[in-house]
């Protein structure tokens, strides 16, 4: 009788427990297991039961990431009247760009940037006032003034072709990458090739402090502050395209021809009137008389345009194991075109550099060419390539794998940050709206644009703030590290100079 009441009690708690068990596990998964909280679909916990050890796992919830802030071009009927809206970009940075820059630090700058530092020096100790700037009005094409975050600017003279259209058009994009980061500031562009700013003018004891003047390009014996050239953006007149997107097509141009299968010459094509140096490249073409391994050709745009620029398309010009590079009145755009491509740049001694050439060194990123005696320098260089293919090779890959990685637009837009972020320490005043200036805003400027100036500003369009902030300025060169790298330049020409001198001697000996 007891083993019989101890049997149905056993079996009365396993009903019992089962039907606990089976209560229990719906409540788990209830979305209202959490009386303090009530109802919330954001919090609802989802519980597996594993049976077999009773053990329960709760998934990690997956953070969602943040939607990047984009930023739409706002072409109402207004703005087509070149007004900007009034909030046309968020003047700071948002707590979502912030907090999505913080996870990680950012790269150190290329080396190149190392030489905004030098470019300010002049005005270290005195610093920077507005009678300095007014005072290089004289050549500016314009002034651009930057106050909370918003930009203006006042034009004295219209630059040639669309040179400060897409200089300003790159700045304002620059202002829509960083937002709020970049300080009020006030200065004069001259959009003009060669530097007006003489060094020997400025060195005598009673000479008065240099005026701040930007510009494209600088040499060592001037003063002028070099800033990225405007075809970053676009060059509408000759249908170059952003540099973004051409950069991009530079890269699948190398991959259509190996370097060994390339013809085994020196390439030129450009426009030959506007510099005697380039006038005497011409000399170098293959004739009946002389083959000075150089196909050299002049470019005549107004026929180009007429074609549909059917024979300029850049990407498809890496068809030669040498390009040659030769300044026009001053330095030329067509330095990182032509270093772009696999094939080894034979750049002819320059009298100029723009804001990344002084990252380049010879026998490294190119091949130095004397400029008074073009055609024998070209043909040494194409007979010690073609006889030293890997190093050859090697020579042709740095300079495009440089420009690839570090001259890519994050790094120009970091390069203008850091330049005009150095510039503004050095102001002396409080900048204000000029009462001529007027708000430039991408509005203003791109809805009212036609044809190739329209398609390469939306092109180059910066969507909304940056995720990341802007890299790491490395310190300026000391005096060792500088005179190290000067050295290890003139070193390398002279290696190649050397070279030179005993392949003619050889070639005498043949002959």
């Amino acid at each position: 009788m007891a083993t019989k009441t101890t049997s149905s009690l056993t079996l009365f708690v396993s009903l019992l427990l089962f039907i606990g068990a089976i209560f229990s596990t719906h409540f788990l998964y209830s979305p209202f297991n959490n009386s303090t909280t009530g109802y919330s679909p954001r919090k609802t916990i989802v519980t597996r039961v594993i049976r077999y050890n009773h053990t329960y796992a709760t998934p990690a919830v997956s953070k969602q990431p943040l939607k990047k802030l984009e930023i739409q071009l706002n072409c109402t009927l207004g703005n087509l009247t070149r007004t900007c809206p009034a909030s046309y970009y968020p003047l700071k940075f948002t707590e979502q760009n912030e907090s999505s820059t913080s996870s990680s630090p950012p790269p150190t700058c290329p080396d190149y940037f190392r030489w905004v530092y030098d470019d300010l020096w002049h005005w270290r100790e005195t610093g920077i006032t507005k009678e300095m700037v007014m005072r290089a009005k004289r050549t500016a094409d314009f002034r651009l003034v930057i106050v909370n975050g918003r930009a203006y600017v006042e034009t004295y003279h219209k630059a040639f072709q669309s040179r400060d259209t897409f200089t300003l058009w790159g700045i304002l994009q620059m202002l829509r990458r960083y937002p709020g980061k970049v300080p009020d500031l006030d200065l004069m562009f001259d959009c003009v090739d060669w530097p007006v700013l003489k060094t020997e003018f400025y060195r005598h004891p009673k000479a008065p402090v240099p005026p701040p003047l930007f510009r494209y390009c600088g040499n060592d014996s001037s003063l002028d502050i070099v800033f990225p050239d405007w075809s970053f953006w676009g060059w509408p007149e000759i249908n170059i395209k952003p540099w973004e997107t051409l950069s991009k097509d530079l890269k699948k141009g190398n991959e259509k021809m190996k370097w060994t299968e390339r013809e085994p010459y020196a390439y030129w094509k450009g426009n030959p009137v506007v510099a005697e140096t380039r006038r005497d490249l011409l000399k170098c073409n293959v004739s009946e008389k002389q083959d000075w391994n150089a196909h050299v050709y002049a470019q005549d745009w107004a026929q180009e345009e007429k074609q549909g620029y059917k024979q300029s398309d850049l990407a498809n010009q890496c068809i030669h194991r040498y390009k040659i590079y030769v300044e026009g009145s001053a330095w030329s755009v067509s330095e990182k075109y032509i270093l772009a491509c696999d094939s080894v740049t034979l750049l002819i001694k320059p009298q100029y550099y723009d804001f990344y050439t002084r990252g380049l060194m010879p026998l490294q990123h190119y091949w130095p060419v004397k400029d008074k005696d073009k055609c024998r320098s070209i043909k040494h260089a194409v007979d010690w390539g073609n006889t030293h293919e890997q190093e050859a090779q090697a020579i042709g890959k740095a300079a495009s794998d440089f420009i690839q990685e570090q001259l890519k637009m994050d790094y120009v837009y970091d390069y203008m940050f850091h330049l005009l972020s150095e510039y503004a320490k050095l102001l002396k005043y409080k900048p204000t709206v000029p009462r001529k200036a007027v708000e430039l805003c991408s509005e203003a400027m791109a809805c009212s644009a036609e044809g190739l100036t329209k398609k390469f500003m939306l092109q180059s369009m910066v969507e909304g703030p940056s995720d990341a902030i802007p890299c790491n300025m490395p310190p300026p060169y000391g005096p060792a590290g500088l005179h190290s790298i000067l050295d290890r330049k003139e070193n390398s020409i002279k290696q190649v100079d050397s070279w030179e001198q005993q392949y003619w001697k050889k070639q005498q000996r043949r002959f």
